[in-house]
């Protein structure tokens, strides 16, 4: 079933991992695909693979955190083939370190890597898919956003992430343009990597795919502002940031009025330990 032909899609940091699966699951349903990652090879390689299959894939080399090259990347899309209908903000990078161990310059990587890339992609996206009057945002999360051990930055970068797909979802509805996200457990070289990621070789970034396709295609019309956990046998919703009650009101605040209210009507809505939160 090609649920994607007749359709333009950027995917960021495509050149491996699950960028990769998804670049090739959204050719395979019909799409033409702009595969963009900082390695020259892995990009070639990609979109040559798809073209070999019989579908449409050009190569973009360049990183998602210089505005100009990410402005590029979409002015690439439309050059090639005429139009764009969706972008995927896959490109990230992630680290683990102690909190008094962390490093700067890593930490300023993640940001502008995880953070600037999705939002210089996205505002240059919005633009084109605001004036064609419609399309498709989706940004990759992770459930990290709620915090992981030795990696505040990482977290803190998805978090944006998710906060950036819920404005903009909020602030693009109107112009028939739709954002939400993916919060995927796949087993990648990131994960690879990672000595404290629980071992997990079965849930390979091609499980992972059908869940982008969907969300790319008009199967997912009137989806957005959404956050959707996946593993490949695994679908869940995750909650966006919001007020719980209960939403308790007194005149002036003391000290020790906080201290009886957290202690007392506030504390079932007290979220439970961070250890116990993040998998």
């Amino acid at each position: 079933m090609s649920l994607l032909t007749g359709k333009a899609v950027v995917i960021t940091g495509s050149g491996q991992g699950l960028g990769s699966a998804f670049a090739r699951h959204a050719a395979a349903h019909g799409a033409a695909v702009v595969v963009n990652d900082v390695d020259a090879d892995l990009a070639h390689e990609v979109a040559g693979e798809i073209r070999a299959r019989g579908g449409r894939a050009v190569s973009h080399v360049g990183s998602v955190a210089d505005p100009g090259q990410a402005a590029g990347l979409i002015d690439r899309c439309v050059t090639e083939f005429g139009t764009l209908d969706g972008l995927v903000n896959n490109a990230g990078v992630n680290y683990r370190a102690d909190p008094w161990d962390d490093d700067p310059v890593r930490m300023r990587e993640v940001v502008e890597v995880n953070v600037l890339g999705p939002l210089f992609c996205g505002t240059a996206a919005a633009k084109v898919l605001r004036e064609r009057g419609g399309g498709v945002i989706v940004n990759v999360g992770s459930g990290s956003m709620i915090g992981q051990r030795r990696a505040a930055a990482y977290s803190a970068s998805k978090g944006a992430v998710a906060s950036m797909t819920a404005s903009w979802a909020a602030d693009l509805t109107a112009h028939g343009i739709r954002v939400n996200a993916v919060a995927p457990v796949a087993w990648t070289r990131m994960a690879r990597n990672d000595p404290s990621v629980v071992q997990t070789p079965q849930h390979t970034p091609d499980r992972v795919a059908p869940l982008v396709t969907y969300l790319l295609s008009d199967l997912s019309a009137g989806i957005t502002g959404q956050i959707l956990r996946f593993r490949g046998d695994i679908l869940c919703v995750l909650r966006q940031t919001a007020i719980k009650d209960p939403v308790l009101e007194r005149e002036a605040w003391s000290v020790e009025d906080i201290a009886n209210a957290l202690d007392g009507d506030l504390k079932e809505a007290l979220e439970p330990p961070p250890t116990s939160r993040w998998k």
